[in-house]
């Protein structure tokens, strides 16, 4: 079973594809998901988000803030970009 992931800022698409695992920076602490989990709403803080993928690769993606859906496996991130400054 895989998790469907879409990190989305305002003006683009940061990053889509599937993952067995993510960790994202929630405001009152890290926050795991694996297939299955609960549905869940959270606020996230700046920080990584840390995809794993069925190869074993790991993506992270800089974000500067913003919130985490998941439900039914799917995740969807809707996030601020860290600064590039």
């Amino acid at each position: 079973m895989a998790l469907n992931v879409d990190i989305v800022a305002p003006d683009r698409v940061l990053w889509k594809g599937e993952a067995t695992f993510v960790s994202a920076p929630a405001a009152e602490g890290s926050i795991g998901l694996l297939p299955g989990h609960e549905p869940i709403l959270a606020v996230l803080g700046p920080g990584v988000v840390k995809i794993v993928q069925d190869s074993g690769e790991d993506r992270l993606v800089d974000i500067g803030g913003g919130f985490l859906s998941f439900d039914h496996d799917m995740i969807t991130i809707v996030a601020e970009p860290a600064d590039e400054g």
